[in-house]
């Protein structure tokens, strides 16, 4: 599985640490046990992630994922914490491949 990563940030410029470090526990904590299914070597995946703040000081955010030809893309406005708006992108996509 190769993976490639690309984290967009807007107004965010003290934020990339902390977010590349949620993005990364929820690929190898939360997601390891349903991204098994797309470990063979041969399978090209893309993770977009675009978070920004807003006018009124709250975060929205985008993720998209492309795993082996198949789109996903989950987005969220007017978030307070930026911790939780990255922790939900990512749990809707969990609950998508839960289903499968």
């Amino acid at each position: 599985m190769e993976l490639q990563k690309k984290i967009n940030l807007k107004n965010l410029d003290n934020s990339k640490i902390v977010v590349e470090r949620l993005v990364e526990e929820n690929l190898n904590g939360k997601l390891d046990n349903y991204l098994q299914k797309f470990s063979a070597d041969n399978i090209e995946w893309t993770l977009s992630l675009n978070l920004e703040k807003n006018k009124k000081d709250l975060f929205n955010g985008v993720l998209q994922l492309v795993i082996d030809g198949k789109n996903y893309r989950y987005e969220r406005e007017d978030y307070k914490k930026l911790d939780d708006l990255v922790n939900h992108l990512f749990e809707h996509f969990k609950e998508e491949l839960a289903k499968k």
